[in-house]
């Protein structure tokens, strides 16, 4: 008997750990698809073109090139050697008239330019077993080159990561013209330093090149992709693959579900795939699924943000703004109930709304239940009447800035009563009066604190222009330009962006407030 209740034992075990294996294994094999995704098209790489040389113009600026140092000999002054060394170098002016950027499919963006051109100021001193002497000299660089590949991946966490691959850099004549008293001496020998100048400057190039994108890629992997948006949640925009790169496009998928602010349990459901339409007319695409929307409602439920109270006196100010036909709503309801006390009123959620994206319909349902209560002088507060409801809501949207920005308008308003109550006139009388305060007192309310918007990924300074929004069935697409603007002051969606200088040992992040 106790063989075979051994043997039972077994395998059961055996059983239970084929089962895990079983789970893990699908567990670990399961696609991850994106609430959001993000499609740079060709032309924002255009555009990028001109912006970036707005923001190279000014990191050029605040840049500290190194001094260039070096020794050579003067046959033709019978000297051995004369040591120079240039310091303080600006670079004044520099264009760049054929410079392209394109998708590599698979790999990454190629960066080219040529015939590239730069006037460059410095200070120099020389040293030599004749003489020794200082001055202040102009460089001028012509038939610059550079050719690269930008590849992008991700990190553990999320960050996007950049490597330069392929560098290759080139300045092929430079002219150096000294200026001082003995200017003229000074620039009989300046044709045979401009070729060791070259030498230097060509071997420095892609090595400063690379520093900088080690240093861009120092200061991504500290962004925060976690943002807090309030008080009750926090958004995470982490991107959970390497971006997916086509000859067209560069499309990131991103995270994008809410958390309860004390909570970053993933909600009880998944994303499910959406694929953006093929458009190239606008410099950015998002697409943002209804898992992000739906996340957000379950995150906030959760958060017990949907439960809320109502003084009349702000409840009062909205239907006074907003229907001219209600001055006289509490009265009525002192009428009914012969009561002169202070109202409130409490609005509860009773599950999380109900998101539903369709061909150009945004829908949200609210189930809750609302209580009028009234509060005697030195009393606790007590309920008048209470009922369960279901308020169907099209939802309105817009971008404003670098946000997502959504209304809220009443469709149909639903009180769920019990058999028995159905034809009461005094319900009948307070489903239309619930119905009128939910829709000209308690919703502007609601569109009141959703005016702060949900903020969209965007690097500082770039603003969007010519937004447009559409609904499709299961996701909606954002279709907006964008804008570099160096005097623009807002607030980036990933913390951390905004002291950003791009130049390494100049680079300061500055956390948000």
């Amino acid at each position: 008997m106790l063989p075979r209740l051994e043997m039972c034992t077994k395998a059961v075990q055996v059983l239970w750990g084929c089962f895990f294996l079983w789970n893990l294994c699908i567990s670990s094999t399961q696609t991850i698809y994106p609430g959001i995704k993000a499609r740079v098209t060709q032309r924002a790489l255009d555009y990028g073109i001109q912006a970036g040389m707005e923001m190279i113009e000014q990191m050029i600026k605040e840049k500290n090139i190194p001094d260039l140092k070096g020794s050579e000999s003067l046959e033709f002054l019978k000297v051995d050697y004369v040591n120079y060394n240039f310091s303080n170098i600006k670079i004044n002016a520099f264009s760049f008239p054929n410079t392209s950027l394109a998708f590599v499919p698979g790999v990454g963006i190629k960066a080219l330019t040529n015939h590239g051109t730069a006037n460059i100021s410095t200070n120099w001193d020389v040293k030599s077993p004749l003489f020794q002497d200082t001055g202040e000299a102009d460089l001028f660089l012509s038939g610059v080159y550079f050719t690269g590949i930008i590849v992008l991946s991700q990190n553990d966490f999320g960050h996007p990561i950049l490597k330069l691959q392929d560098c290759y850099a080139q300045v092929s004549h430079a002219h150096v013209s000294f200026s001082g008293e003995l200017s003229v001496l000074y620039n009989s020998f300046a044709e045979p330093m401009e070729k060791p100048i070259l030498k230097n400057l060509n071997e420095m190039l892609c090595p400063i090149i690379t520093s900088e994108v080690e240093a861009l890629n120092a200061n991504l992997s500290m962004l925060e992709v976690l943002t807090k948006i309030d008080n009750y949640t926090l958004l995470d925009y982490s991107l959970i693959s390497s971006p997916e790169i086509t000859e067209n496009y560069i499309e990131l998928n991103l995270k994008g579900v809410f958390y309860p602010l004390d909570n970053l349990t993933d909600p009880p459901f998944l994303p499910v795939p959406f694929v953006l339409p093929e458009r190239s007319d606008s410099m950015l695409y998002v697409g943002i699924s209804e898992f992000f929307f739906k996340s957000a409602s379950f995150a906030y439920f959760i958060a017990g943000a949907f439960n809320v109270t109502f003084s009349m006196k702000e409840i009062s100010n909205h239907l006074v703004q907003n229907s001219q036909g209600l001055g006289n709503m509490l009265s009525r309801i002192a009428e009914i109930y012969i009561l002169s006390q202070p109202f409130m009123v409490r609005v509860m959620a009773t599950e999380p709304p109900v998101i539903s994206l369709l061909p150009g319909n945004f829908t949200l349902d609210i189930p809750a239940s609302i209580v009028i209560l009234t509060q005697p002088e030195n009393s606790t507060a007590e309920a008048i009447v209470s009922m369960d409801f279901v308020a169907s809501t099209s939802v309105g949207l817009v971008i404003l800035g670098q946000r997502l920005v959504c209304s809220l308008s009443l469709n149909r308003f639903r009180l769920s009563l019990p058999e028995s109550s159905r034809n009461n006139i005094e319900v009948l009388r307070f489903e239309n009066i619930l119905s009128s305060i939910l829709h000209f007192g308690i919703l502007p309310l609601a569109n009141a604190k959703l005016q702060q918007g949900i903020p969209l990924p965007n690097p500082h300074k770039i603003s969007f222009v010519n937004s447009d929004v559409e609904v499709f069935e299961g996701f909606l697409l954002i279709s907006t330009d964008l804008k570099y603007e160096t005097s623009l002051k807002q607030q980036p969606s990933f913390h951390g962006w905004e002291g950003l200088s791009l130049m390494s040992g100049q680079w300061r992040g500055k956390p948000a407030a």
